[in-house]
């Protein structure tokens, strides 16, 4: 079987990297250890190999449909929420009281990396129905936990988030789905939503749709929005299910990701559909960012596991594809020498570290910030303040570099391929499919962007970026005891500087009240930050792996930790400075973006 993940270097990065055996001190992850750990690792390596990597092909060959009222999709997805469900993996970090197994975030994403660099086709629909429960969860009601919880970590009913509308596209302040209250606590939910992933299909008998709504005489835009629970189907008065007037009009048929359906809904087409309030009234968007934030990351690792398929599947490529000569001194070519495999070839060569670079440096990014997010939930209050504000920074830049290089990494695989990557004979041209909707789902890039510089860095007075700051100088400080990692460390240092002046010079306009001006550039800045992000994730690696080898405490061979080392100096060289680019744009003082008034100047 073709490789499509590396268990060395996901296990280089939670063990060796993260330590993240350390969380097992705190009360809640008491029942892991190590080994543990590692046992699901290769459970699910296991399950991956035999259930889901086979059918990668067939689930988008055999797309989802639309058939007759409902979504036809593979049968591997039945299998897999029944398979999720028997051994607790959609509510694998819920306590142990409502049915979860209290695993660590960065274990069940590490789970999750397998299972998404396998089929990215199939793993939405679990991932999905469980951020659905632990939204209903954290903010419903008892009653509402008891009536739809346990269905849905059984797996036996689905679960969704219905936000975009028609109308209103990424705009939630303008969406109409309109909620009247009834006497019996329940609300009518009258409106459509569309883009809805994994909203309906024939292998769960129910889905709980996690739906913003507008109770009559809310206040406008966001803060008149409130979340509700709306069943598809719902029990009747003799206790069977019946229908809640949810209609499936459609599925939307995709570049990619052709195994995961996005669906259509109508809630109350026959004014008889009932949804029950989760939260308070008009605190709905606040509530659904719990599951929104989750979701970005699992895009962005979704994203990330896609690439680094693409990747193994380039790799192997380039090691059995005979082709040319390798240029002798003098620039002749040996032409009396066999073909040489393209491995062997500089620019191949590029694109491979290029694609490692990517892949493995997106992966690093991920598991930090799920490591985060575990701190945020455990020890004292002043650290988890700490680590959820370094979480809330990361989140946007962990689904959008992922997302955006990710696709550069596979279009680089294309490149590898030759003309065979763009055949259906070999496996790039899907990936490079799939991977496109990733900068989309869960807000573009623009918004990702926009929350990053409009939101996130100047949160709490920049408290977040100084938090972060910190831990990329502690980074720094561990390279520079190494001779040749010194002048990387360094370099990182002055990246580190160039994007506190850009950042400088774009708050004087929002301290001016030019708020337009200040994110008019956002995504470039998120370019930027990204890249520095990332270059801190490699020097960290190459950090950890030349300590390995000094000491001798090497777990893989030691060409695994040079590999590491070079990579990192790859990055250095090829991607981090790039930022100058990105620190002239952001620094040009001509506004060519923004509209002026009455201004005559067409695109």
């Amino acid at each position: 079987m073709a490789d499509y993940m590396s268990m060395d270097n996901l296990k280089f990065i939670l063990h060796e990297m993260l330590n993240v055996e350390q969380l097992c001190q705190f009360p809640r992850y008491a029942d892991y250890d190590k080994e543990s750990f590692d046992i699901l690792l290769s459970s699910t390596k296991d399950y991956s190999d035999k259930v889901l990597f086979p059918v990668f092909k067939e689930t988008d060959e055999q797309a989802a449909y639309y058939k007759d009222g409902k979504i036809i999709v593979h049968p591997v997805i039945g299998q897999m929420m029944k398979d999720s469900g028997e051994n607790g993996l959609i509510g694998a970090t819920f306590d142990y009281e409502v049915g979860g197994l209290q695993m660590p975030y960065t274990i069940a994403g590490a789970l999750g990396h397998i299972g998404e660099a396998a089929n990215n086709n199939v793993t939405g629909y679990t991932g999905l129905t469980g951020g659905a429960a632990h939204l209903i969860i954290k903010y419903g009601s008892q009653e509402l936990i008891d009536r739809f919880v346990p269905k849905m970590l059984a797996g036996e009913w689905g679960g969704t988030m219905c936000l975009t509308e028609p109308q209103a596209g990424s705009s939630l302040s303008d969406i109409t789905t309109a909620a009247k209250p009834n006497e019996d606590g329940s609300f009518n939910i009258n409106g459509q939503k569309i883009f809805i992933s994994g909203g309906d299909h024939e292998y769960s008998e129910n889905f709980v749709h996690l739906v913003l709504a507008r109770i009559e005489g809310a206040p406008r835009g966001t803060k008149g929005i409130s979340l509700f629970a709306v069943p598809k189907k719902r029990k009747g008065s003799d206790g069977l299910l019946e229908s809640n007037d949810v209609i499936t009009a459609g599925d939307f048929q995709k570049m990619g990701q052709r195994g995961y359906c996005t669906t259509h809904l109508v809630f109350g087409e026959n004014d008889n559909c009932k949804g029950w309030l989760v939260g308070e009234e008009n605190k709905g968007l606040k509530n659904m960012f719990l599951m929104m934030n989750g979701a970005r990351i699992d895009v962005g690792l979704t994203a990330a596991s896609v690439a680094t398929a693409a990747y193994y599947a380039s790799l192997q490529y380039a090691k059995e594809r005979p082709q040319g000569r390798r240029i002798q001194s003098g620039g002749v070519k040996a032409q009396d020498q066999e073909q040489t495999t393209i491995i062997n070839h500089p620019d191949v060569r590029r694109m491979l570290h290029l694609q490692k670079a990517i892949t493995e440096g997106s992966l690093a990014l991920l598991f930090q910030a799920s490591f985060y997010h575990d701190l945020s939930e455990n020890g004292n209050e002043d650290e988890r303040e700490k680590y959820h504000d370094l979480l809330e920074l990361l989140t946007p830049i962990a689904k959008t570099y992922p997302s955006e290089m990710g696709r550069v990494s596979i279009s680089n695989g294309l490149q590898i391929f030759g003309g065979y990557g763009y055949c259906t004979d070999f496996p790039l041209e899907q990936y490079y499919r799939d991977i496109r909707i990733m900068s989309l789902y869960e807000g573009t890039t623009g918004i990702q962007s926009l929350d990053l510089l409009g939101r996130k860095v100047v949160m709490k007075n920049g408290q977040a970026m100084k938090y972060l700051t910190k831990e990329i100088i502690e980074t720094i400080k561990l390279a520079s005891n190494y001779d040749d990692l010194k002048p990387y460390s360094d370099q990182l240092s002055n990246a580190s500087k160039e994007l506190e002046g850009v950042l400088m010079h774009l708050l004087q306009f929002a301290m001016k009240g030019e708020h337009e001006r200040f994110i008019a550039d956002a995504t470039i800045f998120m370019e930027m930050m990204s890249t520095v992000c990332i270059a801190w994730q490699w020097l960290k690696m190459a950090t950890v792996a030349k300590t390995a080898i000094i000491t001798n405490n090497m777990v893989f061979e030691e060409s695994f930790y040079e590999s590491k080392i070079h990579t990192m100096r790859f990055f250095f060289k090829y991607e981090l400075p790039k930022i100058m680019a990105c620190k002239t744009t952001l620094m040009n003082s001509e506004n060519l973006t923004i509209k002026e008034q009455n201004s005559a100047i067409l695109i």
